[in-house]
């Protein structure tokens, strides 16, 4: 596994040592010994599958403390833009926004940390997700911002008048009036 940095601290990629011959490939998706390695200790406690069509566009979600969430993100089938809002206040890089393309074909997992809001749009026929979490989800520390804050200016790879979004996340607010704890 190799790890490589983006411009937000703490927010990392784990780029997966992929094994192919005749009969395709094999990588370890997680080994916690490996991760160690990277200097990355994580005790995930629950996994996560979602399936969506094509426009689909979930998020931007982030969980309080204590029940905050590191997040492992891949994509099992398709391609998603995925995206992580720094929420930390006191982070140089607070209210900034940090976008990739992860795919079943390229394999990159996405490290989201606690203090982050994270979210993706579907830009394949559809896509299936998997996330594995550090913390269990608990309703009453879920939190939100909305997908088309101006201020953060996320390019989703898709015509946003277009997209597929819940009633719950057409009506989060945005950044500036969030209820982050961070």
């Amino acid at each position: 596994m190799i790890l490589q940095t983006t411009p937000i601290q703490d927010l990392v990629i784990i780029n997966p040592s992929v094994h192919n011959d005749d009969r395709g490939y094999f990588f370890e998706s997680y080994s916690k010994t490996k991760f160690e390695d990277l200097r990355i200790d994580i005790d995930f406690v629950q996994d996560n599958q979602s399936f969506s069509k094509k426009g689909t566009l979930r998020g931007l979600h982030y969980q309080n403390p204590p029940f905050a969430q590191t997040k492992l993100v891949r994509v099992l089938e398709g391609e998603i833009i995925d995206v992580a809002v720094d929420l930390r206040k006191d982070s140089p890089t607070y209210g900034k926004s940090f976008s990739i393309l992860l795919s079943a074909e390229n394999k990159k997992q996405l490290l989201v940390p606690q203090g982050f809001a994270h979210g993706f749009s579907v830009i394949s026929e559809t896509a299936s997700v998997m996330y594995k979490c550090d913390q269990f989800y608990n309703k009453a520390s879920e939190g939100g911002i909305k997908f088309d804050d101006p201020s953060l200016n996320i390019d989703w790879g898709m015509n946003l008048e277009d997209a597929i979004v819940s009633e719950k996340d057409q009506i989060l607010p945005f950044i500036e009036n969030c209820n982050s704890l961070f």
